[in-house]
């Protein structure tokens, strides 16, 4: 059975079609922009594509025109987007079973076209829904109305997508639990996590660690990513507030999205980075000690598989996906709090050899290879022939 790939953006360096393309399964990859150098992938060089540029160069530029953000840019990107797909997948010859592949939000039209034509329809489960908005909401409680949820019509149009869906892949056992919760039926569910391949330089990567940590060599704490309070920076800066004094240096870079206190703007032990360019990110891996995520929801974060193709010890919470193995290759937060956090750093503080044998156990497994996704999404079409 042949996959029509529908992707608006460049989510995973287009890993879903790439992962199709080489088991032979990728019949055509229906994208919003396709074009050099960012918005392109030479894996998928020998695919058929379909991308409407300059219509999608046009609504960037009206959109930026206009100054139109927020939710309801978001919204009207998506519809403009199913827009072009269904009119794309309205040519496609209807002479065999096709597999109908598309990321939550930009997916209802096109899976309403699919089953009006007896296609199976797979969703892929960007975040964990619902749910995660509402630990967001709970975390802006106070923000004096400047954090705004989703309109209700976006959600709505997600739980259509969710009935359309025949299956519905998530990354991480978080996802499948917040969409549980949800209602939606357990049997159309699969967890898959995300693929990352690392590069040349990273495998051959050696990284060293002091016999001990001083104020001349404090121990590096990397947070890369978006700075915001649902990465739980919040209950980070409050850890560093215990920590002051020790020897441990907070490293942050990335978009921020929250006004950062004074305090910590100016912390003696605290580096602000900025956004970092994507070519650039490799060097904050190489030079930290340690990376940590203590997010209070994601649907998956591929930092941590970045991180660990460097060879980084990795503090997570257990609302990122399945990839550390606590004290094996990085430490698990059972909960996220500053407590939680600073026992784990004062950890790796006090030793080094600690860091230094999860360092030689870190790497990106098998279980995140793009053959992996591959041979998992050819699965799906057995379980759904079966």
């Amino acid at each position: 059975m042949k996959w029509l790939c529908c992707q608006l953006g460049a989510r995973e360096h287009y890993a879903v079609p790439r992962a199709l393309q080489i088991t032979g399964l990728l019949d055509q990859f229906i994208t919003d922009l396709w074009m050099r150098p960012r918005r392109f992938h030479p894996a998928l060089a020998g695919a058929r594509i379909s991308a409407p540029n300059l219509a999608a160069l046009t609504f960037e530029l009206k959109a930026y025109a206009t100054r139109a953000n927020g939710w309801g840019l978001i919204c009207e990107r998506n519809q403009w987007f199913q827009n072009r797909a269904v009119g794309q997948l309205a040519q496609v010859r209807n002479n065999g079973g096709h597999t109908v592949f598309a990321y939550s939000y930009a997916a209802e039209r096109i899976f309403k076209l699919a089953r009006q034509r007896g296609w199976r329809t797979v969703l892929g489960q960007i975040d964990p829904g619902p749910a995660d908005e509402r630990i967001v909401a709970d975390l802006h409680k106070d923000s004096n109305g400047r954090w705004k949820p989703a309109p209700s019509e976006y959600w709505d149009r997600w739980r259509s997508e969710c009935e359309l869906a025949d299956q519905i892949v998530v990354n991480s056992t978080w996802s499948q639990q917040a969409l549980l919760g949800e209602g939606v039926p357990a049997e159309k569910i699969r967890v898959l996590p995300l693929a990352y391949e690392a590069g040349a330089e990273s495998k051959a990567f050696q990284r060293h660690y002091p016999e001990a940590f001083s104020a001349e060599r404090p121990l590096r704490v990397l947070f890369l990513g978006q700075i915001n309070l649902r990465k739980g920076v919040g209950e980070l800066f409050e850890a560093i507030k215990l920590l002051t004094g020790e020897h441990v240096e907070f490293w942050f870079a990335g978009p921020t999205q929250i006004r950062i206190p004074p305090e910590f703007r100016k912390h003696p032990q605290v580096k602000w980075f900025g956004v970092v360019p994507r070519l650039a990110v490799d060097r904050y891996y190489r030079n930290a000690d340690v990376f940590i995520l203590p997010t209070l929801s994601d649907g998956f974060g591929l930092t941590q598989l970045e991180a660990q193709s460097w060879k980084l010890p990795v503090i997570v919470s257990r609302r990122c996906g399945e990839v550390v193995e606590d004290a094996v290759n990085g430490l698990i937060l059972e909960e996220v709090s500053a407590a939680a956090i600073a026992t784990a750093l004062v950890e790796c503080l006090r030793s080094p050899d600690l860091l230094r044998a999860m360092s030689a156990r870190s790497g990106v497994s098998g279980r995140f290879s793009l053959q992996t996704l591959a041979s998992s999404l050819s699965n799906l079409s057995t379980d759904y022939t079966d």
